[in-house]
């Protein structure tokens, strides 16, 4: 079945006209949601939906006798200062509120004049996170990630035999999370040097970035139902990109027997905008499984989520020294990868991680785990990049790195490209380390 529909249309075009210029990240095609307020101001956040260089606000729209039934519930319920409610309405709502916006929003249409006063430039806004997150679990979904950082531990044994068989992943630290733009200070913990014979405590040593989607789920389950595979991503309302930041030295010392504690409840840090997964569909492939790899059991398994349940969605990552701001010098790109390499597919992880009657929440969130692609050159961490910090790579300035240094400053981007569709993007997720308190 085709999930393509009106609003995806390549010859849309909008009467906003920063979303029409070549490369925006976001066209009419697209319209992700984020929360915001003009900057500096005690205004409420309120949500917002993109439109090339602008924000519609939902809060001033609703008010407009502009959008009628299902679309203008669903506009009252993102408007308010977290996009909770408006989650947990469910895709009848999500999509009745894409098609109007993409109707109110296309060159000549009879609401502009209307529309016009709702748009606020996004140069003038600051964002809090899109939602409440509620709970957070951590996939590990990247086989590429998952063998290259399992050979620096254990090159005779790299790949862990569960991995093949089951989507893995643990319950992680929602209250940590931060919108793009957040500094936080290097983690401090225990951590043992292979020569020594006690642990010391101190600064992180091997601060590293992880290049990783997060994906927000939408209309909940309740306690003890699971959601089959047939209908997982009816319960998710989107995506955004993700570093899940890691102190691989702390990481070392305390991940057994229960997986990492410190090393990962310091940050982590989310893009602003939540692209739609309806706004994905041009985008999805199949996804297969080697026939000399298990198959998925029964319960992981369907027609759908072999036909279509992979996303290809590029990303790259992006370092940027204090030194390098200071002198003028751009970000240096150090990696890019593609989601579509994911051993385990959204689908798999919503059912997976339901399957024993585990109830999500409106706004929950899960990261898809550090994306590698098969080459070095797509490794989604600086300890794959670095060999385990033996070697360094060097940015634009000649500066090098194993591991991240205070001040720097590290941005990741998301898109989707392909021919006879628009080009969407996800915006940039962004953080500075500051030095240890």
């Amino acid at each position: 079945m085709s999930l393509i529909n009106e609003t995806h249309d390549i010859n849309l075009t909008s009467w906003v006209e920063s979303a029409n210029v070549d490369n925006c990240d976001f066209p009419i095609q697209n319209l992700p949601f984020a929360e915001f307020r003009r900057k500096g101001s005690d205004e409420a956040f309120r949500g917002g939906v993109a439109i090339g260089d602008q924000v519609i606000d939902l809060a001033k729209l609703s008010k407009l006798n502009v959008l009628t039934g299902d679309a203008k519930t669903a506009a009252d319920a993102a408007s308010e200062a977290t996009l909770n409610t408006f989650m947990g309405l469910g895709e009848q709502y999500w999509s009745a509120l894409r098609l109007a916006l993409s109707k109110a929003l296309r060159a000549g249409s009879e609401h502009q004049q209307a529309l016009i006063d709702t748009l606020v430039a996004q140069s003038d806004i600051e964002y809090s996170l899109p939602c409440r997150i509620g709970d957070y679990t951590d996939f590990y979904t990247s086989i590429y990630h998952a063998t290259a950082v399992g050979r620096l531990f254990r090159p005779d044994n790299p790949l862990l035999p569960n991995y093949k068989w089951v989507p893995i992943g643990y319950h992680g630290r929602s209250s940590s999370i931060d919108v793009s733009g957040q500094t936080f200070h290097r983690p401090k913990g225990q951590t043992k040097a292979p020569d020594a014979e006690v642990p010391s405590f101190g600064p992180c040593k091997r601060l590293d970035y992880e290049l990783e989607l997060g994906i927000y789920l939408g209309k909940g389950n309740a306690l003890g139902d699971a959601i089959a595979i047939e209908n997982a991503e009816n319960h998710v309302f989107g995506f955004c990109v993700f570093n899940d930041w890691s102190a691989r030295d702390l990481q070392a010392w305390e991940y057994q027997p229960l997986g990492p504690f410190l090393a990962k409840n310091f940050a982590s840090t989310v893009s602003p905008w939540i692209v739609t997964t309806e706004a994905l569909a041009p985008y999805r492939t199949s996804w297969t499984r080697d026939e000399n790899d298990p198959q998925p059991m029964d319960y992981l398994e369907s027609k759908a989520n072999r036909d279509q349940g992979a996303f290809d969605i590029q990303m790259d990552v992006r370092i940027q020294t204090q030194k390098m701001r200071s002198e003028g010098h751009n970000p240096t790109r150090v990696s890019t990868s593609s989601f579509k390499h994911s051993y385990w597919t959204v689908a798999q992880m919503v059912t997976h991680h339901t399957v024993n009657g585990c109830n999500f929440m409106p706004g929950d969130m899960l990261g898809s785990g550090t994306q590698s692609g098969p080459t070095h050159e797509e490794a989604g961490s600086l300890l794959e990049l670095s060999l385990g910090g033996k070697e360094k790579i060097t940015l634009s300035n000649g500066e090098q790195r194993s591991f991240l240094e205070d001040g720097d400053n590290v941005i990741m981007r998301g898109w989707c490209e392909k021919e006879g569709y628009a080009r969407i993007g996800f915006g940039s997720v962004e953080s500075t380390v500051l030095p240890a308190k």
